[in-house]
């Protein structure tokens, strides 16, 4: 898949990764959509010297809120709506759990929520509805999104600092297992938090 990638060029690769992030709150559709994955990657791809960390996390960042901010304001303007489509009603559970999570913890619902991927595309859309403050709505969110895109970059970026080590000496094969053992035990430890404060159930 790597290979793959690079064969488009890194303008391609920070495109695809941008609009995955973006449509993975915009769009509702965290649960499919590889948004998490996709910054991972991109991480792995800047320590093996065909990204720049430095352009890759700020574009995270910009897609990460510009997306949220469309699903906040989507919300606030659908929600009851939204509230009855059939994809909504699936998840009725959760989303009452997260009104309420919201409603109790305001901007920290919006912080807490950004590492947990269900909550993490549910989480703006929700507070659109929640009655949530725009401004608290955005300082929350900015400084989610920062901490989350540079975080998730960092360790992918850790991922495949293990990968080319490991490749010296075992090869490939068994460096993309340290490389996964990596980022998929980070991704494990930030849902745990999320689940541990209740609202990823």
């Amino acid at each position: 898949m790597v290979e793959s990638l690079l064969h488009f060029g890194p303008l391609w690769v920070y495109a695809a990764i941008m609009l995955l992030v973006l449509a993975e709150s915009a769009l509702f559709v965290g649960f499919v959509l590889p948004g998490e994955a996709s910054v991972l990657l991109g991480g792995m791809l800047a320590s093996l010297g065909r990204l720049d960390l430095a352009v890759l996390v700020p574009l995270v960042i910009a897609a990460a809120v510009t997306g949220d901010a469309i699903g906040f304001w989507v919300g606030r303007r659908c929600g009851p709506w939204l509230l009855e489509r059939p994809l909504m009603r699936r998840h009725a559970d959760r989303v009452e759990r997260l009104r309420d999570f919201i409603r109790r913890r305001g901007g920290w619902a919006i912080l807490t929520g950004r590492f947990t991927a269900l909550i993490r595309a549910m989480t703006p859309l929700v507070a659109g509805m929640s009655g949530l403050g725009w401004r608290t709505f955005l300082v929350y969110d900015v400084v989610g999104g920062v901490a989350w895109a540079g975080g998730v970059a960092l360790l992918g970026y850790a991922a495949g600092q293990s990968y080319t080590q490991v490749a010296d000496r075992i090869g490939q094969a068994g460096a993309a297992v340290v490389a996964l053992l990596v980022a998929g035990g980070g991704i494990m430890w930030w849902r745990s938090r999320g689940r541990a404060a209740g609202i990823g159930g």
